[in-house]
């Protein structure tokens, strides 16, 4: 029997299928739930997982970020991770349960904020001002230097979107963007930051996408910015929505 801590025998089946992270995470939570992996157990290191999985270290860490999101790890400094805890049902910390008992909120704040943030992006490509643009560039430069830290990945990210609505020079498209990014931060914003940013790979592409919108924004081309901010959006919901 493990002791607190030790790490446990596991039984792992290598992967055959395409959506591999998924497979991860149903794997680990099994073995939570049965008591294979209990509170405290520490989880084999990043490289040994992908050995016994057969996957790459950017799928492996994808998974991680996942279980982590759901409040089942810890990822420690250095790349350690340590079981926090599961049920049979499924352990979820408060937030997402609220957020499973307010799905269709939460799908209609998303809705709204897509449909404003298109037009924020096409508006602020035909206002924008030099000084806007600089300090738009400004703010990718700072996500660029944060791929590796999820928290100021997150807080770049909700600093490019409330400019975009800043160069608008609306004061209710403004005021507008603050209430439901507001309120969608309430619901997401664990899942958000280590979904979106504890995962290089796509903190690296999110990262791409932003630098689209401001060369679309910088260039004065009203439907290109549109069309970059709906595909951004897009991937974002759809890697937020895996959750619910």
């Amino acid at each position: 029997m493990n002791g607190k801590g030790e790490r446990p025998s596991l039984e792992i089946v290598k992967l055959k299928k395409r959506n591999h992270d998924e497979e991860i995470i149903v794997q680990l939570k099994t073995l939570m739930a049965n008591g294979t992996l209990k509170p405290g157990d520490k989880l084999p290191s990043t490289k040994e997982l992908c050995e016994r999985f057969g996957v790459g270290r950017s799928t492996m860490r994808e998974a991680l970020s996942a279980l982590k999101a759901m409040g089942l790890i810890e990822i420690r400094q250095g790349g350690g991770c340590r079981v926090l805890g599961a049920n049979p049902d499924g352990f979820a910390p408060p937030e997402l349960e609220s957020l499973r008992m307010n799905r269709q909120t939460l799908l209609h704040l998303l809705e709204a904020r897509r449909s404003l943030e298109v037009a924020n992006a096409a508006i602020a490509a035909e206002k924008r001002t030099e000084a806007e643009l600089t300090e738009l560039a400004r703010i990718v430069a700072r996500m660029d230097r944060a791929i590796d830290d999820d928290a100021e990945g997150e807080r770049t990210d909700l600093a490019f979107h409330a400019a975009l609505a800043k160069m608008t020079h609306n004061p209710i498209m403004e005021q507008l963007f603050a209430s439901i990014v507001g309120q969608l931060e309430k619901f997401i914003r664990e899942v958000r930051r280590a979904e979106l940013y504890a995962n290089r790979s796509v903190a690296a592409q999110l990262l791409r996408e932003h630098q689209a919108i401001l060369e679309a924004v910088e260039a004065g081309d009203a439907d290109q910015a549109a069309q970059q901010m709906s595909q951004h959006l897009h991937h974002v919901e759809r890697r937020l929505m895996k959750f619910w």
